[in-house]
C-alpha cells in the first residue's frame, strides 16, 4: 500500500487506515489504493472483518480532494468510489470507525460500510449540493435506509450536519464512544463477528442485501430464483455440522469456512 492507505492485520481482522493530511481527502489514486486494499480483504479467506478508519483525531475523511477537480482522472478503481461503494459482491462485513468529521464522499464511503461506530465528537454531512455537485446514486438508498426521509433530504439539499448524538439517536451509527475508546470498540465488534461461522456471516450479508428492503414475498421469490447462493453454501457444509456438534459438546466451534 501507499503511504496514504495503511494496512494492519490482527488475526482475522484487517485494519485499513486512510492517512492523507490534513483532511484525509481522497483523490483518484487514493481511491484506487483503497480498491486494492479491499481486493486484498475480499480475496484472502483468512480475513473475516475489515475496520476502516482515518488517521488523526479530527477528520475521518473530507471526501473528494477538490484540488484535483478537473484533472480528468476519474478512475476510482474496481468497486467504484474508494473501492467499496460498488463492490456489490463483498460478503464480508466492514466496520467504519469514524474518528472525526465524516464529510461528502467520506460520508458516502462510510455509508457503504456495514456498521459505523463514531467517536463522540464526530459529525456527518454531505456538502455536494452546496458545491454544485451531487452524491453517488448508491448513497441515496443507503442514507434513506438509516435516517428518516425528511432528515436525509435536508442533509442532501442543504448540507445539514448531524453530530454523534443525533446520529446515534437516529440509528445512523451503531454506537458513539469517547475518542480514546473508538478503535477498541470497533475491534470488539469485529472480534464477535469473526467468532461466528464465516459462511453464515457471508450468507446473511448477502441475504440482507437482497431482502433487507423488500417484502417477504419478494424475499422468498429471490430464494426460489436461486439468488441466495450464500445460503446454499451453508446448507450441508462442514461448518453447519460443526456448530450444533460444538454446542452439544459444550466447546467453542472450530470453523473451517467450508
Amino acid at each position: 500500500m501507499s503511504e496514504a492507505v495503511k494496512l494492519e492485520q490482527n488475526g482475522p481482522v484487517l485494519e485499513i487506515t486512510l492517512d492523507r493530511p490534513k483532511a484525509n481527502a481522497i483523490d483518484a489514486a487514493t481511491s484506487r489504493t483503497l480498491s486494492a486494499a479491499f481486493d486484498t480483504f475480499q480475496n484472502d479467506d483468512a480475513l473475516r472483518v475489515a475496520i476502516l478508519t482515518g488517521a488523526g483525531e479530527r477528520i475521518f475523511s473530507a471526501g473528494w480532494d477538490l484540488s484535483t477537480s478537473g484533472d480528468g482522472d476519474e478512475d476510482w478503481g474496481a468497486g467504484g468510489w474508494c473501492g467499496l461503494c460498488e463492490r456489490h459482491d463483498l460478503h464480508k462485513p466492514v466496520i467504519a470507525a469514524i474518528n472525526g468529521a465524516c464529510v461528502a464522499g467520506g460520508f458516502e464511503l462510510a455509508l457503504a460500510c456495514d456498521f459505523m461506530i463514531a467517536a463522540d465528537h464526530a459529525s456527518f454531512f454531505l456538502t455536494e449540493a452546496t458545491l454544485g455537485l451531487t452524491v453517488d446514486i448508491g448513497t441515496i438508498p443507503r442514507l434513506m435506509g438509516r435516517v428518516p426521509q425528511q432528515v436525509a433530504l435536508e442533509m442532501l439539499y442543504t448540507g445539514r450536519r448531524l453530530d454523534a448524538v443525533e446520529a446515534l439517536e437516529m440509528g445512523l451509527v451503531l454506537r458513539s464512544v469517547p475518542a480514546k475508546d473508538l478503535m477498541n470498540s470497533a475491534r470488539e465488534l469485529a472480534g464477535r463477528i469473526a467468532a461466528s461461522a464465516p459462511l453464515s456471516v457471508a450468507a446473511l450479508k448477502q441475504m440482507a442485501q437482497i431482502a433487507g428492503s423488500v417484502s417477504p414475498e419478494m424475499a422468498y421469490a429471490a430464494r426460489d430464483a436461486g439468488r441466495l447462493t450464500g445460503q446454499q453454501k451453508v446448507h450441508g457444509s462442514e461448518d453447519a455440522l460443526e456448530g450444533p456438534r460444538a454446542f452439544m459438546e459444550k466447546r467453542p466451534p472450530v470453523w473451517k469456512g467450508r
